[in-house]
């Protein structure tokens, strides 16, 4: 939005003119035309000969404070004071001299006292409306420019000061999240000025931060029917299909407006233009394009913050997150005040495991950008994520063995600081078999901690008991799982672990007291070019004395964003050391083969009050030893709400023919609610 210190500049006095003003008309023709420089230098002139001229004196005061010299021409006019005290014309130019040199309290006050000598004075009545514009106290303001113009009806200089006072007014109500009220104050100024650009660009801007997206296409478009507006109207178009996940429309929008340029563009416009083409590239992942771009504008304006933020945004979608960091840092030194800078550096050092140093970066963005939107939300997600929370359960499992089990299962993560957290679980599991009548019953507690070691790798560890009452005999065992994260390589997350569990998919195995220790490693791997690998590998050893190794692997491929459309193909190996099927599935080698596809909407980056989903689907053939092959199938889906940033709910199920710890040729379905709230949060 223009600033409204704009406005001071817009005022025009009237000037009584003396009897020598005929020899003056040059010059005021100069400041009439806003020729200062070519002002100065005449009625300086005209000082060398007539010093004490009240008229010279005035118009030079003028025109050297309208040429940048603004303390200068508070001087003169203090002077002119002294030699004129009680001269009303005098008083006025002193009064627009302090708005000069933005001494807005000082000028409030005097404009308050020139309104009482004369309140039908235009000059005074739209000065004291500036200023009170300028210290953002804008219902006074409308009042003073309304004033103004029942005094000088349609004047223009008076009219462009209304405007600019409903802008401000509007951007206040905008900054303290009054969204309605800055709609009504926007709507009223097209009211008056009609499709007026400023307006039309400020409402839209309004509409993307109040999430309308409808609302702000609509805006750009009528904006677009002005031709002289139209490709900052298709900047704006970008923007909101790529908030709407409609990259591709985005980038035939900013292409359309990047190929409109030519070397009669305006610079600003040729700027912004050429910032969203980059930043189209750079959202639909042509990164070869995009660093293209983006070198050339890096050699052509070296140093230059708008370039940098580009070249630091191309990076973090590419995850090289260490060259982003270099970036913002230089854009800070260029500019402490920088939002990109402040704020960028605060995302990119949230992803590289720097959390209280993207806390401070967040933060300084408030200190300068007062009550930003995408600063706060930054800060409260961030809160978010280190306020304790709690997440349920509760399940009912059945399949064609006649098992049947109902479980109930409560995590809970209390962190302590941004590295350190307590962590407990409590879960109840309850199987019975309907045709042998064996039923079983099982508790697990376990209380534990994650800390992050250092920003790139995390241990959890967790230790505690379960209690079981089976058929044949009641028992306790400890339970155990340990862990390490490790983020150290780009686009790459480890996962290594060891986890000491009681099988207990059904009454019969749990009756049995089988102790499984599992040692395991998950490896994901992700790229810039949509797809992605996944593989686990797990050693089991059992207090039975087998020895159970297990392969799975996932290579897929993302075709959508938003939802997000994921296909891919699994494969899975499983084999034992001894083969007791009578007792559980137990393979010497088992191989599943299977295509799936994928469609979610995240729950972590839905909006409160949205829903969010997921659902997978997948079909291939199972092997089991020499056997024949069978089909299999696989269906997973879950649809919840979200009700804020603290809390959701939603149903999940699973159905499933894959072969499992019981036998082969069976099937499985799963059937849950979940919840899930953040019981400190701060918003």
């Amino acid at each position: 939005m223009k600033t409204l210190k704009s406005l001071i500049y817009s005022t025009a006095f009237l000037i009584v003119f003396n009897a020598t003003a005929q020899d003056m008309k040059e010059g005021f023709t100069y400041l009439e035309n806003g020729k200062y420089a070519q002002a100065e230098s005449f009625f300086s002139t005209i000082l060398k000969d007539y010093p004490d001229n009240k008229t010279a004196r005035l118009c030079y005061g003028r025109a050297i404070g309208l040429n940048g010299k603004a303390q200068e021409a508070n001087d003169l006019f203090t002077d002119l004071l002294k030699d004129y005290p009680n001269d009303f014309e005098v008083k006025l130019n002193y009064g627009e001299s302090l708005l000069w040199n933005n001494n807005f309290k000082a000028a409030r006050v005097y404009y308050k006292d020139l309104v009482a000598e004369d309140p039908k004075s235009f000059a005074a009545l739209l000065g004291y409306a500036n200023t009170l514009s300028n210290l953002k106290a804008y219902e006074d303001a409308l009042t003073m420019v309304n004033n103004a113009l029942e005094v000088s009806p349609g004047n223009p200089n008076a009219m462009v000061s209304k405007k600019y006072i409903y802008l401000g007014y509007a951007y206040q109500n905008q900054q303290a999240q009054n969204y309605d009220k800055a709609e009504i104050l926007l709507t009223k100024n097209l009211e008056i000025f009609g499709d007026e650009k400023d307006t039309l660009l400020n409402l839209a801007n309004l509409y993307l931060i109040w999430n309308k997206l409808d609302s702000a296409k609509s805006i750009y478009n009528r904006l677009a029917e002005q031709p002289e507006h139209k490709i900052i109207a298709l900047n704006g178009l970008a923007l909101v299909e790529h908030l709407n996940g409609k990259e591709k429309k985005a980038l035939g929008l900013s292409t359309e407006a990047y190929n409109s340029l030519n070397e009669n563009s305006d610079q600003n416009i040729t700027k912004q233009t050429t910032e969203r083409y980059a930043q189209a590239l750079i959202w639909n992942k042509k990164f070869k394009a995009a660093t293209t771009l983006v070198d050339t504008l890096i050699t052509e304006n070296p140093n230059k913050n708008w370039v940098l933020a580009l070249r630091a945004t191309l990076n973090i979608y590419k995850s090289n997150f260490k060259k982003s960091l270099t970036d913002y840092n230089q854009i800070l030194e260029n500019d402490s005040t920088s939002f990109d800078g402040n704020l960028g550096k605060a995302n990119v050092l949230k992803a590289l495991g720097y959390t209280e140093e993207a806390y401070t970066s967040a933060e300084n963005t408030l200190k300068f950008y007062d009550n930003q939107k995408d600063a706060t939300n930054f800060i409260n997600q961030l809160n978010n994520s280190f306020a304790p929370n709690l997440e349920s359960s509760a399940s009912h499992t059945f399949d064609n063995g006649d098992n049947k089990a109902f479980s109930f299962n409560s995590n809970v993560v209390f962190p302590l600081s941004t590295k350190f957290a307590v962590l407990g679980n409590y879960n109840y599991r309850t199987t019975n078999n309907t045709v042998t009548n064996n039923s079983a019953t099982s508790n697990n507690l376990s209380l534990g901690l994650s800390y992050k070691l250092i920003p790139s790798i995390t241990f959890k560890g967790t230790a505690g008991m379960t209690s079981a009452k089976a058929e044949s005999e009641d028992y306790t065992q400890l339970l155990t799982d340990l862990s390490l994260n490790i983020k150290s390589f780009k686009l790459q997350t480890l996962d290594i672990g060891y986890k000491r569990q009681i099988e207990s998919f059904n009454a019969d195995l749990l009756d049995r007291e089988l102790v499984q220790n599992n040692y395991y490693a998950n490896y994901n791997l992700g790229t810039n070019f949509n797809m992605g690998w996944f593989t686990q590998l797990m050693h089991t050893s059992q207090n039975d004395g087998n020895k159970r190794n297990l392969l799975f692997t996932s290579i897929y491929y993302n075709l959508l964003p938003k939802p997000a459309l994921k296909l891919g193909v699994n494969y899975q190996y499983i084999t034992f050391k001894e083969q007791v099927p009578t007792i559980y599935f137990s393979p010497e080698k088992f191989n599943v083969y299977e295509v799936f596809m994928n469609v979610i909407k995240n729950e972590d980056s839905a909006k409160p009050k949205s829903w969010f989903y997921n659902l997978t689907a997948a079909y291939g053939y199972q092997f089991i030893e020499d056997d024949e092959k069978q089909s299999t199938y696989r269906f997973q889906g879950a649809l919840g709400y979200k009700f804020s940033e603290r809390s959701l709910l939603n149903l999940y199920g699973t159905h499933s023919n894959i072969a499992s710890a019981t036998a082969a040729g069976f099937t499985f379905t799963e059937i849950g609610l979940r919840f899930k709230w953040v019981f400190l949060g701060n918003n």
